[in-house]
């Protein structure tokens, strides 16, 4: 039975890794790219709408990619080199990253030291533009950046329910459970460590209903509006 919603990690962090390589490259050009961010509902399809985004957008701009999420990170986290090298680019920390943390919680400051790289990774991704973040409270946590745009899925429960169940195949009492036990763990992460209210429209630039809307279809209204801004 499958256990997980997220894609395999391999190809994602060879793109996060050129992506990366580019941003060292270019870090003198005074335009930054754009960074899509996905929040969602747990049950929603946001990992297929991350992918289809990102081959709208690459077919459109002829330029890769990189698909962001929290294992991509952990892997990036694992490799000290690596991680070393992604903050790098984040170089002095600026004003607005100090205006920006200064808004946590002051759980912020107690916790482990994870939640302090992963939220200057998410930071340093979205600076350096042509990326999908998914999930992690990004669409907060870029806020104050203007090359990102903020996105979020939703959807009733007889959808979120039906498409877990069939996703990983389990039944659906089962999915019921998870769904809510996951929903509490990102709206809890996202009050504790963000100060923040995940559910509050206006940190989205547009907000989709999952089972009213085909995915394709949300790709391309994503795509159009972030390449035509």
């Amino acid at each position: 039975m499958p256990t997980t919603l997220v894609p395999s990690i391999e190809q994602r962090l060879a793109a996060f890794i050129e992506m990366n390589r580019r941003v060292k490259a270019t870090a003198t050009k005074a335009v930054p790219k754009p960074t899509i961010t996905i929040s969602r509902e747990f049950g929603c399809e946001g990992y297929p709408l991350a992918e289809d985004v990102k081959k709208l957008v690459e077919q459109a701009t002829g330029e890769p990619w990189a698909l962001v999420d929290r294992s991509l990170l952990d892997a990036v986290a694992r490799d000290h080199r690596l991680s070393e090298d992604v903050l790098h680019s984040i170089g002095q920390k600026p004003r607005w990253l100090d205006e920006m943390l200064s808004m946590l919680s002051p759980r912020w400051k107690n916790d482990a030291d994870y939640y302090q790289l992963l939220y200057k990774q998410i930071v340093s991704v979205a600076k350096a533009g042509n990326a999908i973040i998914v999930g992690m409270g990004a669409g907060i946590i870029t806020q104050s950046l203007e090359n990102c745009y903020q996105f979020r899925l939703v959807a009733d429960q007889e959808f979120k329910v039906r498409s877990i169940a069939h996703r990983l195949k389990i039944s659906k009492q089962d999915a019921e459970l998870l769904i809510e036990e996951r929903q509490k763990e990102r709206e809890r992460y996202i009050r504790n460590f963000l100060n923040a209210d995940i559910n509050d429209t206006h940190y989205y630039h547009m907000i989709f209903n999952n089972k009213k809307i085909r995915i394709d279809r949300i790709a391309r209204t994503i795509t159009d509006f972030v390449l035509k801004d």
